[in-house]
């Protein structure tokens, strides 16, 4: 079980891990921000934007969705400190900040974004952490004894007994720490700007996507029956798989990874239907999509420049 929501005085872990998470995300990004030929300060400006945008995003996101709860007394709106933040909302108000500073600085966007990639995974997988110390995010409840042990399950005190639950912001944290990892890692091999920033959206959105089926606490669409999570995930590893097949179409040889993807897509949307496991479904998409991306990305030919730096 959590030792405690505070680190001293006031001072959350949540509050503590999220800022050392930011820190090393802008660190890191100002060390691609030469790489890449952006000009001196750019990730600390971007910062200055995105880290205030990111956090009232993440507010109204998870305001919009549990509106029910404010519409009687909106003010509690403004109680940010008592909870209720969604990571979606933070990076859809970060990605808008960051197009507009850019547009108005004549940058490349996806120069920017591909600086910032690896930091905020990275900071994500630190961040939650904070779920750990706030007794929140997990998942199903665990009832074979094998079973009941960290880090596969959680404590939560439930009335005073304490229940095992699956430890899915683990989990999370663990796959952002993977993606990490594979980012900073191929970042020089990438071919084209934006390609660090579209592996991150994919790996992440597939790893999300998956694990959020198995949490209690998610956010639901306005009809009750859709984990919003879960389908911005879909949407964005979608849109992933449409730019590198748009992008590939070129060398006419993008039939086999499509032909994968969709047929893999289409068997789990078929197996969740007939057998109502929605978790079925994550994991052929999660199986299917990065491994059809792979091949997308591999077909696409490179330009002249490109192999020159090659």
């Amino acid at each position: 079980m959590s030792p405690g929501r505070y680190v001293a005085g006031p001072i959350t872990w949540y509050s503590f891990l999220i800022l050392c998470g930011m820190l090393l995300a802008i660190f890191l990004g100002i060390r691609e921000e030469r790489r890449k030929g952006l000009p001196e300060g750019t990730v600390i400006d971007l910062a200055l934007l995105i880290i205030p945008f990111g956090i009232l995003g993440a507010r109204l996101y998870y305001v919009l969705f549990t509106l029910e709860n404010y519409l009687a007394d909106p003010i509690l709106i403004l109680y940010i400190w008592e909870g209720g933040l969604a990571i979606y909302g933070g990076l859809i108000a970060g990605l808008a900040a960051a197009l507009v500073y850019c547009r108005r600085k004549k940058l490349s966007l996806l120069k920017a974004l591909d600086c910032l990639a690896p930091g905020v995974v990275l900071a994500q997988g630190i961040g939650r952490w904070g779920n750990f110390f706030n007794s929140e995010a997990y998942g199903l409840e665990i009832t074979r004894p094998a079973w009941q042990f960290f880090p596969f399950g959680v404590l939560i005190d439930e009335g005073g007994t304490p229940v095992w639950h699956l430890a899915t912001f683990f989990y999370e944290s663990c796959w952002n720490l993977l993606v990490f990892a594979l980012l900073w890692g191929c970042r020089r091999r990438f071919r084209r700007d934006g390609d660090c920033f579209l592996w991150y959206t994919l790996l992440y959105a597939c790893g999300r996507q998956f694990i959020e089926g198995l949490r209690l606490d998610s956010l639901y669409s306005f009809t009750g029956n859709l984990r919003v999570s879960q389908a911005l995930a879909i949407a964005a590893a979608v849109a992933v798989l449409v730019w590198f097949f748009l992008r590939a179409r070129r060398t006419g040889n993008v039939l086999i990874p499509a032909l994968i993807w969709g047929s893999g897509l289409a068997a789990g949307l078929a197996f969740a239907l007939l057998n109502s496991q929605s978790l079925i479904f994550c994991a052929f998409f999660w199986a299917l999509t990065p491994m059809s991306a792979l091949l997308l990305y591999r077909l696409t030919p490179r330009t002249e420049v490109e192999n020159a730096h090659r």
